[in-house]
């Protein structure tokens, strides 16, 4: 094995789950060398949902290191299958998608996936090309070449079949689907998510019944979140949008915790492993942590805004560390002075609810032009001021009398 055969199974194996099967990878690596043909690197996504976070990126991580290893990166927009609903993790069926709701979000999508792969060097394809004119016959004869006993072998299947949960017979389709998507594309290696192994593992079979060389599959951890516990998630509030604001971005990468930075190195950053190891063995020697993690802020936020974004990040966040006001507060107009601290904090959006804000003025996570409220029942007068609730939530309150302008 040549040293940039290894060096390559070295970049391809950083930060992944599974390679399947590593052999196979290798003996399409060494060919690639010596032919100078690039590997088929496919990554098929279901357009369910626009926007992108950090947790999501891993997997595109991938994808850019293999792209600059000189391989065909193919972004696959499942504009077909999202018709079906991907049953992977889910136990009830999952509603399809209209047409215009697919291809909003496809578009969305591949805008905000650019911001980590070379976009001039992607190849973007939509799966309705080849699944499309397979029609009903074709269908019938693709779904003869797989058997009922082994698509039960799905855990979700088999999870849902126990339990009584209904399985529509067009779910059983979704895998098959899938996993033609590579016999159409030739794929010679597939990313996805860990949740995603029995689909890939279709599409290798579906290959060999078809007469080409299977693909190998590559799968990708999931991201914890800021809190460290559960996978980056919306819906648990602990993600890093890639389209966020540098000074929020900044921010929240600063407060993960110095274990878990390790982590995120590992998975987001684009520095070598070298570079990650001195590092590590730097804080490991006494350097402080902090100077690792604003190298990681730094470079996250440069990747999506810009260097200057990410320089001014930083400096913003020094401002507010030392207790300082930041420069992109938002402005809010807010009538009906007099009013009690929590009811003006809600009003402001600074709090979701009054209750909310009485915690944070206990907490002393609660200022007004820099100085602490600690009396939960203080009356604001009508004026204009910066409110501060913990590190992060600023507002430039305009705050009026019922019936003054604003």
């Amino acid at each position: 094995m040549s040293d940039q055969v290894q060096e390559a199974l070295a970049i391809t194996k950083r930060g992944v789950d599974e390679l399947l099967i590593e052999s196979e990878f290798v003996q399409k690596l060494v060919r690639s060398e010596k032919t100078g043909t690039p590997l088929r690197i496919k990554l098929g996504l279901d357009p369910t949902a626009p926007d992108l976070h950090l947790g999501h990126t891993v997997v595109l991580n991938k994808l850019r290191q293999l792209q600059n290893l000189g391989h065909q990166v193919i972004f696959l927009i499942g504009d077909f299958t999202s018709m079906i609903g991907d049953p992977s993790g889910r136990n009830v069926t999952r509603p399809p998608l209209t047409r215009e709701q697919v291809e909003e979000n496809a578009m969305t999508y591949f805008r905000q996936a650019s911001l980590v792969l070379d976009a001039e060097r992607t190849e973007m394809r939509y799966n309705s090309e080849w699944c499309d004119p397979l029609g009903a016959r074709g269908m019938i004869q693709l779904a003869s070449r797989y058997t009922v006993a082994r698509m039960m072998e799905r855990d979700d299947f088999t999870k849902r079949y126990k339990s009584g949960t209904p399985i529509a017979v067009h779910e059983f389709l979704y895998p098959l689907m899938q996993g033609y998507d590579s016999v159409a594309l030739k794929s010679d290696l597939e990313l996805g998510g860990t949740d995603q192994k029995f689909n890939l593992l279709v599409g290798r079979e579906l290959q060999k019944d078809y007469g080409q060389e299977p693909q190998c599959i590559l799968t990708m951890p999931l991201l914890e979140g800021l809190d460290g516990v559960e996978k980056m998630s919306k819906s648990k509030n602990n993600y890093i949008g890639i389209t966020e604001a540098p000074n929020t971005m900044f921010a929240k990468l600063m407060s993960i915790s110095d274990v878990m930075m390790w982590r995120y190195f590992e998975l987001l950053s684009f520095r070598s492993l070298d570079e990650i190891a001195a590092l590590k063995a730097a804080v490991e020697g006494g350097a402080n942590p902090r100077d690792a993690k604003v190298a990681l802020g730094q470079e996250i936020v440069t990747r999506f805004h810009s260097a200057q974004a990410a320089t001014d990040a930083l400096a913003d966040f020094v401002n507010r560390s030392k207790g300082g006001i930041p420069d992109d507060v938002p402005e809010v107009a807010v009538s009906g002075a007099p009013l009690g601290v929590a009811q003006l904090l809600k009003a402001a959006g600074l709090c979701a609810s009054t209750s909310e804000a009485m915690r944070m003025v206990d907490q002393g996570g609660v200022r007004i032009d820099g100085d602490v409220v600690s009396d939960k029942n203080l009356k604001v007068e009508a004026g204009s001021f910066v409110m501060q609730v913990g590190k992060r939530k600023f507002a430039r309150v305009n705050f009026s009398r019922s019936g003054d302008p604003a």
